[in-house]
């Protein structure tokens, strides 16, 4: 099972689906990485060469910010809309979607699950 800075990589997938298991790499840039270091997207994780593996690292270390550092700086904006009191701050903090999605049906990712409202009780 190939390790790249900290993460296993399952190691059946082919290496053109097991590079986004890596925080801040995508598709995209798992393809722009994988014709850099020179491999075939269609090899499996388990068949690259400690090379192979140490190029790819190499490569990702020097041209893209992933995982913790990732995090936090993703963290960081957050932290600091919420302190200047902007509007996506305040939905930041508050849970709710940031990016005028509608709220009164759906937005359940956000908002958790339904609360049951309790009925009035009856009379006898």
């Amino acid at each position: 099972m190939p390790r790249i800075l900290g993460v296993d990589l399952p190691k059946e997938k082919r290496i053109e689906a097991a590079l986004p298991y890596l925080y801040g790499i995508g598709p995209k840039n798992c393809l722009k990485i994988l014709t850099q270091a020179q491999i075939d997207k269609n090899r499996r994780a388990k068949d690259l060469t400690e090379e192979e593996v140490s190029r790819i690292t190499a490569i990702i270390q020097k041209d893209y910010r992933i995982e913790g550092d990732l995090r936090r700086d993703v963290a960081q904006n957050i932290r600091r809309l919420i302190d200047i009191g902007s509007y996506r701050g305040l939905r930041h903090k508050r849970g709710l979607p940031a990016r005028g999605q509608r709220t009164k049906t759906n937005a359940r990712t956000r908002k958790g699950k339904k609360k049951v409202t309790m009925a009035m009780p009856s009379k006898k």
